[in-house]
């Protein structure tokens, strides 16, 4: 097993990963809404006129604003006090994106893009050069044949082994993209990704840097083998189809694309229950069980699909931009050997 496919594997990650860290945040924000992980009278400013940033006064209709990721909600005025759940949301990835700039800057949404960074050189350079190294080992010599099946079972082992290696910065990563989102008195402010991981341990355990570890293993599972399976497989039929060349951008472009969407489908699900566990204190869930049937039970099953919007709109990015520049980066190292 060869250093080069790791290297290759987690620089690609890195860039990707960084360059559409905004996206992720987004679609993190909107996975937590309607999550309410504290009493709604201890959220300082449930309802708030956004207009005067004062109380709304009795029988006048409100906008309520969801603490936890900017949702803005038409309110009758008989429902003041009713939580968010309740109310029919408007809003979209841009409201969204729009409503982190204006009230806590630009540069909220590159919050937690140091974990990103740490995410990504544990978790991505580990899985995809284990597929590498899967990948050439069961390729038929002869023929040169991988089965779907064959890359899928390569993909599962690879998401399993590197999301159990990356799962700690998973969880400071989740933790300091909702910060923003959270009211006053319950934000973290994590200094960094380091400062993240010190004060998770001291405060609440070792053990806590592998909460929802086995949805995370589990998601990774599923995103790894239906990414990278998906564009080895896209990418051989276009060539052997005489649609595209092994080298060629276009090539890269289509199959990277198939991949990123065939990922969001089939993730979102467990990537809102893994994001819900890793945000909450240890006592909200009895585990991803009990936290994805609270979650359908109070919002409905469509909420296993909350911020599949933004999940496309950054996996689609996320995918073609590792992917060529995956390509690019094994053209430059192609002899180099280590």
């Amino acid at each position: 097993m060869g250093f080069k496919p790791f290297l290759e594997g987690g620089i690609a990650a890195i860039i990707a990963g960084a360059l559409t860290h905004p996206l992720d945040l987004i679609k993190v924000r909107m996975q937590l809404q309607g999550e309410h992980s504290f009493p709604h009278d201890q959220n300082p400013n449930p309802i708030l006129n956004l207009d005067h940033n004062l109380p709304v006064k009795p029988n006048q209709p409100v906008f309520a604003l969801d603490s936890l990721i900017g949702s803005i909600s038409l309110l009758p005025n008989s429902s003041i006090h009713a939580r968010s759940s309740f109310t029919r949301s408007v809003t979209s990835p841009f409201a969204v994106g729009a409503h982190i700039v204006k009230n806590e800057g630009p540069a909220a949404l590159f919050s937690g893009v140091s974990a990103t960074v740490l995410r990504q050189m544990l978790y991505s350079a580990t899985r995809m050069g284990i597929y590498d190294f899967l990948k050439r080992r069961w390729t038929d010599r002869l023929t040169g044949n991988f089965p779907l099946v064959t890359k899928i079972t390569a993909g599962l082992i690879a998401g399993a082994i590197g999301s159990a290696v990356g799962n700690p910065a998973d969880v400071a990563m989740v933790r300091m993209q909702a910060d923003g989102g959270l009211p006053l008195n319950r934000r973290r402010n994590y200094k960094s990704v380091v400062d993240a991981l010190e004060r998770i341990v001291r405060q609440e355990g070792v053990s806590s840097l592998w909460t929802g570890s086995w949805l995370t293993v589990n998601r990774a599972m599923i995103v790894t083998a239906s990414q990278l399976a998906t564009y080895d497989h896209v990418k051989e039929i276009l060539v052997a189809g005489g649609r595209g060349t092994p080298g060629g951008i276009g090539t890269h472009v289509a199959a990277s694309f198939a991949a990123g969407i065939v990922a969001a489908v089939a993730s979102n699900p467990i990537d809102v229950v893994k994001t819900r566990m890793m945000n909450a204190d240890k006592e909200n869930y009895g585990g991803p069980l009990d936290c994805a049937v609270k979650t359908v039970t109070e919002e409905g099953p469509m909420a296993l699909y909350k911020g599949f919007v933004p999940t496309v709109t950054r996996q689609g990015p996320f995918t073609m931009i590792l992917f060529i520049t995956l390509e690019q980066i094994r053209g430059v190292l192609k002899d180099v050997k280590f």
